[in-house]
C-alpha cells in the first residue's frame, strides 16, 4: 500500500508524469480543451444554462433491491445508501439541496466512491465547509465509508475522517450485523491515478466472504469478478451528465463498455451498480441525466426467484 501512496503523491506533486495506467490512461474529459470550450461556448445561453443548473441541483432518490445466493441472511434487507461524485463546491445551492434530500433518510451503511471537490487540481480547501454539511445530514447505523477519486488529493483522507468518514485507500473494513459480517473493499482512483491495489486490499479477507466493492470508476469490472467479488459499487462517469433522448451519454469519460456507464449492470456472477453520481464536473449543468442519491437494499436469493437488481422506486 506505501509504494501505491508515493507514486500518487509523487504524481499529485507534478513529479512523476509518466506512469504505468494497466491499459485506463490518464485521459480526462476535464484535461481536453476543446471538449471544455464547446460545452462552455454551447451553454452559455442564459436560460439553458439557468435550465442545466436547475436540473443539477434537483437529485432524484433511486431505491435498488439486489438480490445474491452469498449473502449472509443476517444481512438480507441491510441498506446501503450509495453517494458518488459529489463535486461539493462546484455548483453554488448543491450541499444545502442535497443535505436536505438526505436528512430524513435511514440507512444502515453510507458508501461515498469518490469526487468530492469540483476541480482535479490544486487545494481542496474550499470543498471541506460543503462536505461537513453534507455529511453531517446523513443517517447511517454503521457509519459512512469512503474512497478517493480521480478529482480526490491524499490529504483529503485525515480531513473527511475527521468529518466521520472511515476511508479506505487500498483497504478492507469487516461489518458485523446480526451475528454475520461482510466486507467492504475500498481501492484508490484507477482511472487517473492508476494506485489501485485489489489483490493488496484483499489481503486478510477470508475468500468464501460476502464482498462489496468500492471503486470510483467501473473500469476493473473483470478483475474485481475474477477475485470474487459479490457486488461493485462506483460512478465516474456522471451517467454522461448531459445525455441525448433515446441515444443517451454522448461522452463517459471511462474505458469501458458501454453497458457499465450508468445503472445497475452483471458481469458473470458479479453485480454492479454505477451511478450517474449527484454532482457535476467540466460544467455545472445536467440535461437527461438527473444526479441521483442511490439507496440499495441486499437482499438473499431465498426471498427471489433469482439474484438481479430491481429499481422498486425513483
Amino acid at each position: 500500500m506505501e509504494d501505491f501512496q508515493q507514486k500518487r503523491r509523487l504524481i499529485e506533486q507534478g513529479q512523476l508524469t509518466s506512469w504505468e495506467r494497466r491499459g485506463r490512461g490518464a485521459f480526462t474529459v476535464e484535461r481536453v480543451p476543446f471538449h471544455r470550450t464547446l460545452l462552455q461556448i454551447v451553454f452559455r445561453n442564459g436560460w439553458l444554462r439557468a435550465r442545466g443548473e436547475r436540473n443539477a441541483r434537483n437529485a432524484v432518490i433511486r431505491t435498488l433491491r439486489f438480490t445474491f445466493d452469498s449473502l449472509p441472511s443476517a444481512f438480507c434487507g441491510f441498506t446501503i445508501l450509495h453517494l458518488s461524485d459529489i463535486h461539493a463546491d462546484g455548483l453554488t445551492g448543491l450541499s444545502e439541496s442535497l443535505s436536505r434530500r438526505l436528512q430524513d433518510l435511514q440507512v444502515d451503511l453510507c458508501a461515498l466512491t469518490g469526487d468530492y471537490r469540483y476541480r482535479d487540481h490544486g487545494p481542496s480547501h474550499d470543498v471541506y465547509s460543503h462536505m461537513e454539511k453534507i455529511l453531517a445530514s446523513i443517517n447511517a447505523r454503521y457509519g459512512i465509508i469512503g474512497i478517493l477519486g480521480n478529482h480526490d488529493s491524499l490529504e483529503k483522507v485525515p480531513v473527511l475522517e475527521r468529518l466521520g468518514v472511515t476511508m479506505l485507500v487500498n483497504q478492507s473494513l469487516p461489518v458485523s450485523h446480526g451475528g454475520d459480517t461482510i466486507w467492504f473493499v475500498g481501492l484508490d482512483d484507477p482511472h487517473y491515478y492508476g494506485c489501485d491495489d485489489l489483490p493488496g486490499a484483499l489481503r486478510g479477507v477470508p475468500e468464501e466472504v460476502f464482498k462489496v466493492l468500492l471503486v470510483h470508476a467501473p473500469e476493473l469490472v473483470a478483475e474485481a469478478e475474477t477475485h470474487g467479488i459479490d457486488l461493485y459499487l462506483c460512478g465516474h462517469t456522471h451517467g454522461g451528465q448531459i445525455c441525448l433522448p433515446w441515444l443517451g451519454p454522448v461522452i463517459s469519460g471511462a474505458n469501458c463498455p458501454r453497458q457499465y456507464v450508468r445503472g445497475a449492470w452483471r458481469h458473470k456472477r458479479m453485480q454492479g451498480y454505477t451511478s450517474a453520481g449527484v454532482g457535476v464536473s467540466v460544467i455545472p449543468v445536467r440535461f437527461f441525466c438527473p444526479p441521483e442519491i442511490v439507496l440499495i437494499e441486499l437482499r438473499c436469493t431465498h426471498q427471489h426467484a433469482h439474484p438481479s437488481a430491481l429499481v422498486i422506486e425513483e
